[in-house]
């Protein structure tokens, strides 16, 4: 008889294999494109095979994530991969029919899990969670110009009596959301700042330093936050195996003091 011990290490070799993980980079692939071809005429004639499909394609995952369960056992909760893995799976097994059965067309977020099988994917995820607290700040420095220039429009330009400064400045909520496509220099110039500039001739005065501020500032400090946070996150892990390597380097100092110390005490 096989010792426990033997098959526990047998099954957390196979989860953590290179092609174990090859082989679900492809069935996420592959299911990605089963999905996809649900919405198409050749889904719709193929409805049946699609779904045998789609339950081999479920139970592969559901293994997966069972095998993960043995090997790993609580410790599999402490990975928020694994939980975003496990919720995935869990409304994927939604049923077909009754209240439920909307959950089933999220079933595409199985694509998702791409992030939490390829390691460069988590990295960049990794450097987006580490950016989080400073693109509060800027979104915070963000969110106070918009509300000062949402006043400012509604007051300079929505008292104008023009069905164009009324539907676009006529509230604050309607001045946010001009600025905002003002900011993404979406149809800026020929869609609202030339036709307002016709009405209010100083208005580029608003609009020009209010682009340079969102346009070419602030949303280029999200870039640089993130870039920032991949840094770090690239730095730290070229500084794991130095520490590796040094505290191999100490215990084999520390060995060599012990063989001294034994050979000077058996002379």
């Amino acid at each position: 008889m096989t010792p426990p011990n033997n098959v526990m290490s047998k099954l957390t070799a196979l989860v953590e294999a290179k092609l174990f993980q090859n082989f679900l980079i492809a069935v996420i692939l592959f299911n990605a494109v089963t999905l996809g071809l649900e919405t198409t005429q050749f889904g719709k004639n193929n409805a049946a095979l699609l779904h045998k499909i789609d339950f081999v394609i479920l139970m592969i995952f559901t293994l997966e994530l069972l095998l993960k369960l043995i090997v790993y056992r609580l410790k599999f909760f402490k990975s928020g991969w694994n939980i975003f893995d496990f919720v995935i799976v869990a409304i994927s097994w939604a049923p077909s029919t009754g209240a439920l059965s909307v959950l089933r067309a999220f079933r595409i977020l199985r694509v998702l899990r791409l992030f939490s099988v390829v390691p460069q994917m988590r990295r960049v995820i990794g450097a987006l969670g580490h950016s989080l607290p400073g693109m509060a700040s800027v979104i915070g420095v963000l969110g106070i110009v918009f509300y000062v220039s949402a006043v400012l429009t509604t007051k300079l330009f929505g008292q104008h009596p023009d069905p164009n400064m009324q539907e676009w400045f006529g509230s604050i909520g309607a001045s946010a959301y001009t600025l905002f496509q003002v900011m993404t220099l979406e149809s800026w110039s020929m869609g609202i700042v030339r036709p307002t500039m016709e009405l209010f001739p100083q208005s580029w005065l608003f609009f020009v330093p209010f682009i340079i501020i969102t346009s070419f500032a602030v949303l280029n400090l999200f870039i640089g936050i993130i870039v920032d946070a991949m840094q770090v996150m690239h730095e730290e892990e070229q500084g794991k195996p130095d520490q590796v390597l040094a505290t191999k380097e100490d215990i084999l100092r520390v060995e060599e003091k012990l063989n001294e110390l034994l050979k000077s005490k058996n002379r």
